[in-house]
C-alpha cells in the first residue's frame, strides 16, 4: 500500500498549489470551455474579498455541475466563513433545515435554489443575501443578485487565506437522510485534504490525468482529489450516457465518474457496442470507470467491462468520512460484495453485532473505520457521536473482512432483518435477482409477518421483451407467470430464511438524486399495507 502523505495547509491552498504549479494547466472543462488553475484561483481570490466585506460567517454553496462552484467552494474557505454545501436537488423541506441548522447568512446557489430560497425567506432570519450564479442576465427571483453584479469593482489582487489552523472545521455537508434524519458533518481542513491525498492515490492520480465526471453533482470528493494531484477535471453535463463516452474520447479521459443510476442506462444501451474509437468506446486513454453512490449490480458491472475493455471500480464510504474509506482495485475484477481494501492511511475492522468486540476475518458484524478524513464531529451537540473513545466510527453497516484484508459489504444495519431468528440481508437477496435476465432492476425489502417476524418482499422492474407482456404490466398472467419464474429461479439459490415470498413488478426502484435507493420509505410503505392487510 502507498505510505500517505499529505500537506497540511488549509483547504483552499490545495488551488492555490495547483495554480503556482501549472497555472496554464487546463483545470475545468466544460461544453462551454476551459477554466485553468490559474483563471479558477483568481476567482476564487474575488469571492474571497466580496465576502471580506460582508459580516457573514456561514456561506452555502451549491455543488452544481459548472466552474464556478469551485471558485465559490474554495473562495468561502479562502475568506475564513463556514461553508455549508447544498445539494441544488434539494427539496423545501431539505433545503429549509440545511440553511436553518447552521445559521446560513449567504448563498451561491443557481437560479432554481434561489427561487426556492425566496420562498422560504421569512423562515430563515439569518439569511441576508443570495447570490445568483446562473443568471448573466440579470434577471433573478426576489432580491438575490447576481453574481456578476456581487463582484462588480471587487479587488482582483491575490487574497492570503485566513484560515490558520488545519483543524478549524472548514465545511458542513449533511449526510443523504436514507437511512435516517439528515444530519450536518463537520469537517476539518485536514479531514478534506487527507481524503483528497487518499483518492488521488487510490485512484491513481497524478497530474496527467484526466477525469470525466458523468454526474448531476460537482462531489468535493472527486474536485478535490483531481486538484490535489494536478489533474484536469472534465464535466459532462449531457444526461445521456452514451454521449458522455463521446466525451471521454474526445478529452482523453483517463477516468470515468458516474452512477449507478446512469451506469445501469449505459449498460443496458444498445448503442455501446455499435462504435469505438482506438479500440474503446471511450477513447483509447480511459483507464478505468468508478462508480460511487451504491452498488453497482455484477451483471451492469460486466457489461460495461466487456463493452469499454476498462475495470469497473467500485468504492466505500460516508459523509463522516469526507467521504471514502475503502477503493476496489484497480486491476482485477471484484468479488460481488465487495468494496475493496482500505485507502491508504485507513484502518477498518468488524465487531460483534451484539456488542463491541472485534471479531474473527469472514465472521460478519458491524464495520468500524479510523483514519484522518474522520470528522471532527456532528453538527449539534444533540446528535449522538459514532465515534468511540479510541477514534473508531461504527457505521451503521454490517459485514466482515477476507483474510487479505478486503471489506464486503453485507447490508446497512438499519436493513438487514429477522425470518424467525436468522438474519436476513436485502441486499444478497438483490444480487441474487439481479442476475435473470429478465430483470432491469429490483429492490428488496421486509413484510411483516406475525409468524416470522419478517418475510422477503421484492419489487422488480422487468425488462422490455419483443411483443411485450401484455397490456396491463402488473395484472396480466403473462406477468403473473413471468413473476413465478423470477421468484422460483432466485429462491433455487437461496437459502430459507431468504426466500422471496412476496414479489411484485414496479415501474422503477425509488432512488434519491444521487442514486441510492430509498429503502426507508420504502419500508414505511411495505409495513403500512402489511398492517391494513393484516387487519381485515
Amino acid at each position: 500500500m502507498p505510505l500517505l502523505t499529505y500537506p497540511r495547509i488549509p483547504l483552499d491552498g490545495l488551488l492555490r498549489r495547483a495554480a503556482e504549479r501549472d497555472g496554464d494547466g487546463a483545470a475545468v472543462t466544460t461544453e462551454l470551455g476551459t477554466v485553468t488553475f490559474a483563471e479558477l484561483d483568481r476567482d476564487a481570490d474575488r469571492i474571497a474579498h466580496w465576502l471580506a466585506g460582508t459580516r457573514a460567517g456561514v456561506v452555502g454553496v451549491a455543488n452544481i455541475l459548472d466552474p464556478v462552484f469551485p471558485a465559490a467552494y474554495y473562495g468561502t474557505v479562502r475568506a475564513g466563513r463556514t461553508l455549508v454545501l447544498l445539494n441544488p436537488f434539494y427539496g423545501e423541506a431539505a433545503l429549509t433545515h440545511a440553511c436553518a441548522a447552521t445559521g446560513l447568512e449567504v448563498a451561491f446557489v443557481p437560479a432554481s435554489v434561489a427561487e426556492l430560497l425566496v420562498k422560504i425567506g421569512d423562515r430563515l432570519p439569518r439569511l441576508r443575501t443570495v447570490v445568483v450564479t446562473d443568471a448573466d442576465d440579470g434577471v433573478v427571483p426576489g432580491a438575490a443578485i447576481p453574481l456578476a453584479t456581487a463582484l462588480a469593482g471587487v479587488p482582483c489582487g491575490p487574497y492570503e487565506s485566513s484560515a490558520r489552523n488545519v483543524e478549524e472545521v472548514a465545511c458542513v455537508q449533511f449526510t443523504t437522510g436514507t437511512t435516517g434524519r439528515s444530519k450536518g458533518v463537520r469537517l476539518t481542513h485536514r479531514n478534506v485534504i487527507a481524503n483528497a491525498a487518499q483518492i488521488a492515490l487510490a485512484h491513481q492520480l497524478d497530474a496527467g490525468s484526466v477525469t470525466l465526471n458523468h454526474l448531476p453533482l460537482y462531489h468535493t470528493m472527486h474536485l478535490n482529489s483531481a486538484v490535489h494531484a494536478g489533474a484536469s477535471q472534465i464535466l459532462c453535463r449531457s444526461a445521456d450516457p452514451v454521449a458522455s463516452l463521446g466525451v471521454a474520447a474526445r478529452s482523453g479521459a483517463t477516468h470515468y465518474y458516474g452512477l449507478p443510476a446512469r451506469l445501469y442506462r449505459l449498460a443496458a444501451d444498445e448503442r455501446l457496442g455499435q462504435a469505438s474509437t482506438e479500440g474503446v468506446p471511450a477513447g483509447g486513454r480511459l483507464k478505468v470507470v468508478m462508480c460511487g453512490g451504491s452498488a453497482l449490480a455484477p451483471a451492469a458491472a460486466r457489461r460495461l467491462r466487456e463493452a469499454l475493455g476498462v475495470p469497473v471500480v467500485q468504492g466505500y464510504g460516508l459523509a463522516e468520512l469526507s467521504p471514502l474509506a475503502c477503493n476496489q482495485p484497480l486491476d482485477a475484477e471484484p468479488e460481488p460484495g465487495a468494496v475493496g481494501h482500505p485507502i491508504p492511511g485507513t484502518e477498518v475492522r468488524i465487531v460483534s453485532l451484539g456488542g463491541r468486540s472485534p471479531v474473527e476475518v469472514w465472521s460478519t458484524g458491524e464495520i468500524q473505520i479510523r483514519g484522518p478524513q474522520l470528522m471532527a464531529g456532528y453538527l449539534h451537540d444533540d446528535e449522538p457521536s459514532p465515534v468511540d473513545a479510541d477514534g473508531w466510527l461504527s457505521t451503521g453497516d454490517v459485514g466482515y473482512l477476507d483474510d487479505t484484508g478486503g471489506l464486503h459489504l453485507v447490508d446497512r444495519l438499519s436493513d438487514v432483518f429477522k425470518y424467525d431468528n436468522e438474519l436476513v440481508s436485502p441486499s444478497a437477496v438483490e444480487r441474487v435477482l439481479a442476475e435473470d435476465p429478465r430483470i432491469a432492476d429490483c429492490m428488496v425489502a421486509d413484510w411483516p409477518d406475525p409468524v416470522h417476524g419478517a418475510v422477503v418482499w421484492a419489487g422488480v422492474v422487468l425488462r422490455e421483451i419483443p411483443g411485450g407482456y401484455g397490456d396491463d404490466l402488473c395484472g396480466t398472467p403473462g406477468v403473473l407467470d413471468v413473476l413465478d419464474s423470477v421468484a422460483e429461479r432466485a429462491n433455487a439459490r437461496l437459502g430459507h430464511a431468504e426466500q422471496i415470498r412476496r414479489l411484485e413488478a414496479i415501474d422503477a426502484v425509488p432512488r434519491n438524486p444521487g442514486g441510492k435507493p430509498t429503502r426507508r420509505e420504502l419500508r414505511k410503505r411495505l409495513h403500512l399495507r402489511a398492517a391494513a392487510e393484516q387487519a381485515v
